[in-house]
């Protein structure tokens, strides 16, 4: 049995020394007298820290931690569906315990690779959001990216992709999504989850928070935890999973301060030096086999709104498709307020989209990128004073714009309005038909908030 003492309390990380030739490894659990710690990293040959997961109230420094010669491990199983959980695999929903046999390590096996080897071929997901469709799709087994500063709508925009595909696709048993709760609020957790079981396919998530009224050291380890439910369903249930994650950001965040407590120097800009292995060890792990795949939407909250910021940074090399909230958008009233300029795909390739859709993403971004230099002639002079052919990419950028915007499923309580999912190829037609001047003596405000182009026409006089 390897022993321990605790030697220092630093919040909720402690500094233990253990005796004896056998020394603690990366995640193996510590309990003593109602505590339950777990070894995060070592200080000297006999000095760990350990992260404090439960009974933080009750260290002390003197008191003796047990190893229990195992690594934390969170119970996986197909009763994991409807159930809302914590990264112990215990229930958060009020429901009766869960009696799982098995248990996964939420460090994984080491390889981070699903263990059938080959990939399926690349294929389009279609969220029904028009602007994510067009400008960045998600492909199967591929990863989204929704970045954003506060109150730009990530939350809303991952709970709308969740509802289009997942809730509004019923046709076939092999899907199921594991929803990641990384230090958010326990409303927003409890809303999804009412919201799901309104729809009738709680029974097909898992939901896994660890809420930003838990400590850091729990935030941190909620991520793997989630990760490993995913993986379970792939390797051992042979089912395609939808993993959303809400949100990545605060796991770098308590990362960050578990660094701080272990007094680590930081990096330039304050961020812990582990920071590209301990995303990495998440990151990919997202992957994909032969018989069944993980499909990622990832929610990134941006400080500040600087994409720069380091943290921001460390997730771009892992996605396929990035969607980044603007909050000049937002505070022009169009919604999603999504940039279309800072929102961009790795797929966008004739060889997978197909040539129609490559080319009108190329002609609509260069018209919204002309149209964003003609934005100061116009403030200055106006619209007015620019040159036919200025005006004609104006107006168009302007229609573009518009149409992109679109009503919600999740918020249409509020809003009054019904929500629209739009597929990929009307979404195509209909730009195409834009970029082709059909509509250039349209007013761009009728496009605002609508599906297809064509259910506007049958209710309105849009030529």
């Amino acid at each position: 049995m390897k022993e321990g003492k605790i030697e220092a309390v630093y919040g909720q990380v402690v500094l233990a020394r253990f005796s004896g030739k056998a020394k603690p490894v990366y995640g193996e659990i510590c309990v003593s007298d109602g505590i339950t710690l777990v070894v995060y990293m070592s200080q000297a040959e006999d000095l760990f820290y350990l992260m404090v997961l439960t009974g933080n109230d009750k260290v002390s420094r003197g008191m003796v931690v047990k190893s229990k010669g195992e690594r934390l491990s969170i119970p996986v199983g197909s009763e994991l569906l409807g159930r809302v959980v914590n990264l112990f695999g215990k229930p958060l929903d009020g429901g009766a315990p869960l009696k799982l046999a098995s248990k996964a390590s939420i460090f994984g096996d080491g390889d981070g690779h699903a263990k059938d080897g080959d990939v399926k071929k690349i294929e389009i997901r279609e969220t029904g959001i028009k602007i994510i469709d067009f400008f960045a799709p998600l492909i199967s087994g591929g990863r989204l990216g929704l970045f954003g500063g506060a109150g730009v709508g990530k939350t809303v925009l991952l709970t709308e992709i969740m509802h289009n595909i997942f809730i509004a696709d019923k046709s076939g048993n092999k899907n199921v999504s594991v929803f990641s709760g990384i230090g958010e609020r326990t409303r927003e957790g409890r809303e999804l989850m009412d919201e799901l079981r309104d729809k009738q396919v709680l029974d097909k998530t898992s939901l896994v928070y660890g809420p930003m009224s838990e400590n850091p050291a729990v935030r941190f380890l909620t991520a793997y935890a989630s990760i490993t439910v995913a993986e379970y369903f792939r390797d051992v249930e042979s089912k395609d999973v939808l993993f959303f994650v809400d949100n990545v950001f605060r796991f770098v965040q308590a990362g960050s301060e578990l660094s701080t407590l272990t007094k680590v120097i930081p990096s330039e800009e304050g961020y812990q030096p582990t920071l590209l292995s301990e995303m990495a060890m998440f990151q990919e792990r997202i992957s994909s086999g032969k018989r069944a795949e993980i499909s990622s939407i990832e929610a990134i909250y941006v400080p500040s709104d600087d994409l720069l910021d380091q943290a921001v940074v460390s997730i771009f090399p892992y996605l396929d498709s990035v969607v980044t909230l603007s909050r000049d958008v937002y505070q022009e009233g169009r919604f999603p307020a999504i940039d279309i300029g800072s929102s961009n795909s790795s797929i966008l390739d004739p060889d997978i989209v197909g040539f129609t859709h490559y080319e009108s993403v190329i002609e609509a971004q260069k018209i919204v990128k002309k149209a964003s230099d003609l934005e100061r002639i116009v403030a200055l002079v106006g619209e007015n004073e620019l040159s036919p052919e200025d005006r004609k990419i104006y107006k168009r950028s302007k229609l573009i714009k518009n149409y992109m915007t679109q009503p919600f499923f999740v918020v249409s309580a509020q809003s009054g309005v019904p929500g629209q999912r739009v597929p990929l190829a009307t979404t195509i037609k209909d730009v195409g038909d834009i970029l082709e001047g059909k509509y250039d003596e349209t007013d761009p405000a009728e496009f605002l908030f609508i599906g297809a182009i064509k259910d506007k026409l049958q209710t309105s006089n849009v030529k």
